[in-house]
């Protein structure tokens, strides 16, 4: 890190105008060319560099980008390498490349940040930093993927890499990303098939005929035979690769871990940022800002924003942005790192707070029992009831959501929840397997509902590893299903995302509980994605769920309840 400068930090200012080059191939250790844009200031002299990748196409990170707000038709939501303009003009190098096999870079797409990818960013990353206009430091950013491959680079550990700022990065891949609770999300399928990009990198570890076989079995399947598009892609593997290793993987293993951050915490030495935003509960996002909060060990620190998705190319943070890399590749004291070191954004409330540590010290983790008559009380049943049940046909009869509700009295006063959740549902359902969706909503006095944030757990997936799990964050190794015996009950422990939200005097906390989703089913706010926000692969079998709660059958919801100060 360069010698800080001991300054007030008011804020760079725009000073320097812009000299681009264009698709400049970049050799890596085996040969192969990556392609990037340089846009450097256009003066002498050396400055730092910050790096961002991914295989959505750097010609749509391109200056000048028009400022287009969130969810109208034109925005172009894989704008995420950072605001050219605004950071070049600061004095620093804006470097965006094409990850190997995509768009204009040379060799094979392997997927979801491979090992192979994040080789290749140590690898650039050592040519920029000797380059005759870099000063020798070199940082990362960007959003989404162009967050997610951050921290894999980090944990190879090139030597010039002296920070990195991962929004809405993912930790998990298998458990965040494509297989949220052991359910099939088809957040992969809409936005990464990459249509005859890559191979199938599983097929490098079967047999021809064992290859056949697996694919034979997810032809045949009830529930991919019910979703004809991802059918398709099981039919014709080589219309979308990369989408088919992960039907080829429906259990968590080596294929996901190369690709999660979680697995290499310990190699990550270099100073991250991470967050996201509270309307990320059903992408990776959310979930993976705070695993990496919690599993990172060098100076880190996270931010997690109202629930609103950003304007591109990230307008609304670049302030932040700055002050962070100002401090570690500039050295420069912005006062940042004196600050505590969380902030977050409280609904409801509708204000920012710093904290120190997640989850909260001073939680007050409270059980709220399911009752009868549709009650959440923080007293159980004190006497034997009847299940409460629905019954959920597949998607190919209906696209009607049944369910069962659970809410508490109008509150006599404020109440903050703020936290992970989890729920314990005592269970039983009349087939061998089903999904458990869970929402927590805030309801108003006039009956207006915002969703909060969800769980999902497969029911053949509930196996729990108490030495891994919390009792706020159940954790299930998802590599074992076991499928349900019908009739029988079980206990469910389900994690549920979490959120900060303070219920007003007279709403009430509402829980719901369900087994189907899909594009447009989801209430979500104004401004955000209903055709992209994550739905699962439902049952192919009609379904009758029975929902126990009497004295023997404790089902609960854990709620971190914050005191008032």
């Amino acid at each position: 890190m360069p010698r800080m400068k001991k300054q007030t930090w008011e804020g760079s200012q725009p000073v320097y105008e812009i000299k681009k080059e264009k698709n400049v191939y970049v050799p890596m250790r085996d040969g192969v060319r990556l392609a990037v844009d340089i846009y450097r200031p256009n003066a002498k002299g050396k400055f730092p560099a910050l790096l961002a990748l991914s295989p959505y196409g750097k010609e749509l990170q391109a200056p000048p980008i028009m400022p287009v707000p969130a969810g109208t038709p034109l925005m172009c939501g894989g704008a995420e390498a950072g605001d050219t303009e605004f950071l070049v003009s600061r004095g620093y190098v804006h470097v965006i490349g094409d990850v190997r096999g995509t768009c204009k870079s040379e060799g094979e797409w392997r997927g979801w940040v491979s090992k192979q990818e994040a080789e290749d960013g140590h690898d650039l990353i050592e040519w920029i930093a000797q380059q005759p206009w870099c000063d020798g430091n070199v940082g990362m950013l960007g959003i989404s993927y162009f967050g997610g491959v951050q921290l894999p680079i980090a944990a190879e550990q090139p030597p010039h890499l002296k920070a990195i700022f991962p929004y809405d990065c993912p930790a998990d891949v298998y458990r965040d990303l494509a297989y949220q609770g052991g359910i099939l999300s088809t957040f992969l399928y809409t936005t990464y098939i990459r249509p005859g990009a890559g191979k199938i990198v599983t097929a490098e570890t079967l047999s021809p005929e064992e290859l056949q076989r697996r694919l034979d079995e997810l032809r045949s399947n009830p529930e991919i035979i019910m979703y004809p598009p991802i059918r398709s892609k099981a039919e014709n593997p080589r219309g979308a690769p990369c989408f088919v290793d992960i039907l080829l993987n429906s259990t968590d293993g080596p294929f996901y871990w190369e690709r999660s951050a979680y697995v290499k915490y310990d190699r990550i030495k270099i100073p991250a940022y991470t967050g996201s935003g509270w309307y990320a509960y059903g992408y990776c996002h959310l979930p993976g800002a705070f695993k990496n909060y919690m599993g990172l060990k060098s100076p880190k620190k996270m931010i997690i924003t109202p629930a609103a998705f950003l304007d591109r190319p990230w307008y609304q943070y670049h302030d932040l942005v700055l002050r962070w890399f100002d401090y570690w590749l500039k050295g420069i004291d912005t006062g940042i790192m004196d600050e505590p070191p969380i902030k977050i954004f409280v609904m409801g409330a509708n204000e920012w707070r710093y904290e120190n540590e997640w989850p909260l010290a001073r939680t007050q983790w409270t059980k709220f029992y399911l009752r009868s008559w549709e009650r959440l009380s923080p007293e159980p049943e004190t006497f034997y009831t009847e299940p409460d049940c629905y019954v959920q046909q597949p998607l190919s009869m209906t696209t009607h959501i049944n369910s069962v509700k659970y809410l508490t009295p109008p509150l006599t006063e404020d109440v903050e929840v703020t936290g992970p959740i989890a729920l314990y549902l005592h269970a039983a359902i009349d087939q061998d397997d089903t999904n458990w969706i869970v929402a927590l909503r805030d309801v108003a006095p006039d009956g207006s509902e915002i969703e909060l944030t969800r769980g999902w757990l497969k029911a053949s997936h509930r196996a729990a590893d108490k030495s891994k799990s919390e009792p706020w964050r159940p954790w299930h190794p998802h590599t074992n299903p076991e499928p349900v015996v019908p009739g029988e009950i079980y206990e469910y422990p389900i994690e549920i995302i979490s959120t900060s939200n303070v219920f007003k005097f007279g709403h009430r906390i509402k829980l719901e509980i369900m087994s189907l989703d899909y594009p447009g089913s989801t209430p979500i706010r104004p401004g955000l994605y209903p055709r992209i926000f994550p739905n699962h692969m439902c049952s192919s079998k009609t379904t009758l769920h029975q929902i126990y709660r009497d004295t023997e059958h404790r089902s609960y919801v854990l709620l971190p309840i914050i005191p008032k100060t």
